[in-house]
């Protein structure tokens, strides 16, 4: 009997797989000292923005079944 892939579970929270196969993450730095940015900018942290093709295959890699 074949043995199931493990998903790593980091990974799992931290990206979600969209319904063309695309890797969505939260854009970096919107923790803290975020009032000292331009308006638009703390706008712009709050979106969604997908993953490098780069970095996308390493993801993938540690999602087997999503």
């Amino acid at each position: 009997m074949p043995k199931k892939l493990k998903t790593h579970q980091a990974t799992a929270k931290r990206f979600r797989v969209t319904g063309k196969n695309k890797l969505m993450k939260r854009k970096a730095g919107q923790d803290h000292f975020n009032s000292r940015d331009r308006g638009q900018t703390t706008m712009n942290k709050r979106r969604d923005v997908s993953m490098h093709p780069a970095d996308e295959k390493n993801a993938k890699r540690l999602l087997p079944y999503s």
